[in-house]
């Protein structure tokens, strides 16, 4: 099995059509957080097919994928890593958390971020708690990715009803200045909401006045209309 073998595998469902559609929908434009990804036009349910067929691929030959210029051959090596992280024994998914980390950089875009750091990082830090350093460290990281990443990996955390190290991390990111970050902190406090509504209206209360209203709207999208209203209103 080689790198090469699923680029072939994927060429089959390639659609140029759909490959215009994402370079605007993931913002590839100049200047543009997406700024020369390059699409091929193939969906997530077909990245799936391929990446599971490639489970036993070699971390060299992910890696080649990984360092691709192209969106899905990037996507469909991180599934290939959530897929093999699922079935690893202990030292297996070490190596495998401790390639994700060395690749960060091309771990670059909103999506690639969503469908793997949850699978392999945050179940990891859930485990080893040692590690959880390193998502304190990107919340802190010039690197917006890594940013997303530090928040987005702790849903494992709040899966599993330990909400303290989203709160933090959601802290340390109320005044990031991406509009990607405001959503995905949103999102992951909306997530506490679902679980223990409390204790995200505590993290409000206390911030919800200095926070960007992207971060709020996404907080508070399942609140009775006339709560989201509260908040809106006295902002």
């Amino acid at each position: 099995m080689t790198a090469e073998d699923v680029t072939k595998d994927l060429s089959i469902y390639v659609n140029k059509e759909k490959a215009k559609g994402l370079q605007r929908f993931f913002k590839t434009g100049k200047g543009e957080y997406g700024e020369g990804d390059v699409f091929i036009g193939v969906n997530v349910p077909s990245q799936r097919i391929v990446a599971k067929k490639y489970i036993k691929l070699r971390l060299s030959e992910v890696q080649k994928l990984l360092h691709s210029k192209v969106h899905e051959y990037r996507l469909t090596a991180l599934l290939i890593l959530t897929y093999q992280y699922s079935e690893a024994n202990e030292k297996n998914r070490k190596r495998i958390v401790d390639f994700y980390l060395r690749n960060t950089q091309y771990i670059n875009n909103w999506d690639l971020i969503d469908l793997s750091s949850v699978e392999i990082l945050g179940e990891y830090f859930l485990e080893h708690r040692a590690y959880k350093k390193i998502i304190y460290k990107f919340a802190r990281s010039k690197s917006l990715w890594e940013r997303r990443i530090s928040i987005i990996s702790t849903f494992t955390f709040i899966r599993n009803r330990q909400f303290d190290d989203s709160l933090k991390i959601a802290g340390i990111l109320l005044n990031d200045n991406e509009d990607l970050i405001h959503k995905a902190v949103g999102w992951m406090l909306r997530e506490i909401g679902k679980r223990d509504l409390k204790t995200e209206e505590e993290f409000l209360k206390k911030h919800y006045q200095k926070m960007p209203r992207t971060m709020l709207r996404y907080a508070i999208e399942k609140f009775p209309e006339k709560k989201r209203q509260f908040y809106l209103l006295k902002k």
